[in-house]
């Protein structure tokens, strides 16, 4: 799967970069990207196989955020995801868009729940899923932490890009392993020799994501909320989805099987429906 796709924009604040697609026509819907092996996962690799989906109804914005992709690398010291939703904001801004319907996994669910808690008025409803409340993740009764993804993706990170140590971490990140075939492998690898200045800035030499703990301030989420969250998801235990389910204020829960980290890669057809069927009703 081609993961370098650009039908994307461009935005410039503060000296940094921001890239982002704007497809399809209608209400906006944003994307916001899963976690995975940098900078080569993007918004491009989360979502394209339900895009065709979405397109049909929506004006889809989906946003690279700073170290992944095609945006610029970073160094920060701050939580993470308020760095994300800054670019997403900015990104809204800049297409006059006010208050859209948010789609967010893993990474990109809790990019949205912070966007939710801090601009409340951006937010009509969201799905989210794969993922923490909180930037440094959140307390688990019975799922050990840290994951099996968590430590395969720190040894790739903390590595030279390396083929079988990404082969490894992607065959973790999905149920099935035969879905990353080797030109998906190659073509993050490429990404990843090619441009090295995304994994140096984010790097924990370079910079510090600090620990926001927001659980308790998910009850002041008044949007209606899908949580669609794979049932074998290695990265973010499904513990955690139900961790949601009972802090949220109105929430639904849909666990695909056959399903890890990625349920937008890995379950399409199942994930456009459960999107499509949310937000139409």
């Amino acid at each position: 799967m081609e993961q370098r796709s650009d039908t994307g924009r461009r935005l410039e604040v503060a000296g940094s970069t921001t890239h982002f697609h704007d497809l399809g026509s209608g209400e906006p819907l944003l994307l916001l990207p899963a976690y995975g092996p940098l900078p080569g996962t993007t918004g491009w690799l989360t979502y394209s196989k339900v895009l065709p989906h979405f397109v049909e109804r929506r004006r889809c914005i989906i946003v690279d955020y700073h170290n992944f992709g095609m945006s610029s690398p970073l160094v920060f010291d701050e939580p993470a995801h308020d760095v994300f939703v800054r670019q997403v904001r900015a990104v809204l801004d800049h297409l006059g868009i006010a208050r859209c319907d948010v789609v967010g996994t893993s990474t990109g669910g809790t990019v949205a729940i912070d966007l939710a808690l801090s601009d409340p008025n951006r937010v009509s409803r969201m799905v989210v899923g794969a993922c923490e409340a909180s930037t440094g993740g959140d307390p688990y009764l019975l799922s050990p932490w840290p994951s099996e993804v968590a430590k395969l993706s720190a040894e790739y990170q903390g590595n030279p890009p390396d083929f079988d140590r990404l082969r490894r971490l992607l065959n973790a990140i999905v149920h099935d392993p035969a879905m990353i075939d080797e030109g998906t492998i190659l073509s993050i690898l490429e990404w990843a020799t090619n441009e090295p200045n995304h994994a140096e800035a984010w790097s924990m030499e370079r910079s510090r994501s600090v620990p926001s703990g927001e659980l308790e301030r998910l009850k002041e989420i008044a949007a209606p909320v899908r949580i669609i969250h794979g049932r074998f998801d290695r990265m973010v235990p499904v513990e955690g989805a139900i961790r949601l389910m009972n802090y949220l204020a109105d929430p639904d829960l849909v666990i695909p099987n056959r399903c890890g980290h990625w349920p937008a890669f890995e379950r399409p057809e199942e994930f456009a429906r459960q999107v499509l069927g949310f937000l139409g009703r």
